[in-house]
């Protein structure tokens, strides 16, 4: 049994694509009227126009991420530079320490945690790059009390406590997110006033 036995429409089908089309003369006639009565393009003149005109861009991946990655950066360089562009932040009044001469700061800040039982307190911060190793605390004798003195420069800082490796937060100051899921406390430094 052969194919076109099996399947009759086949070769029905075969002849009918054998076949030659045969179209109206006048078709060919219609088609190129109906080209022939569209409007031409409008010539762009203006470089403005130019300018504005729609266009589509295709990008890789990876051009993508680095053009994202590139306006991200962008976007806090600019952040940093208006959120200092007076120089200082504005700061809620604190009582510090007045400091006279030093060249880096305003004022000297006492930090003070309570670790009975740690064998090692340090202080991290903006103000230190977050190093615990710059901040090592001092444990009095007696009482169980951590304290290290700093020079701080006026605005708002944000600190933590590394009692034997864990991070900790002042129970004595305000507490902000860091925007990461991890909460800092926040110290308000301001200028200090000389009695």
């Amino acid at each position: 049994m052969t194919d076109s036995e099996r399947h009759p429409y086949v070769e029905l089908i075969a002849r009918e694509a054998r076949r030659p089309v045969q179209t109206d003369p006048a078709a060919r006639a219609r088609i190129m009227a109906a080209v022939r009565a569209e409007p031409l393009p409008r010539s762009r003149s203006s470089i403005w126009e130019r300018v504005i005109a729609p266009r589509s861009w295709t990008l890789s991946p990876m051009t993508g991420s680095l053009l994202a990655a590139g306006l991200v950066g962008i976007g806090v360089i600019a952040g940093a530079l208006t959120a200092n562009r007076g120089g200082r932040p504005p700061v809620d009044r604190v009582s510090p320490v007045a400091v006279t001469g030093s060249p880096v700061s305003d004022t000297v800040v006492k930090f003070v945690f309570v670790a009975p039982n740690a064998g090692k307190v340090s202080l991290v911060g903006d103000f230190n790059d977050w190093d615990e190793t710059r901040s090592p605390m001092v444990r009095a004798e007696k009482d169980g009390l951590w304290s290290v003195t700093l020079p701080l420069s006026v605005g708002r800082h944000v600190y933590a406590y590394i009692v034997d490796g864990n991070w900790l937060t002042d129970p004595s100051a305000p507490v902000a997110d860091d925007g990461f899921g991890h909460r800092n406390s926040v110290r308000l430094v301001s200028k200090a006033r000389a009695l």
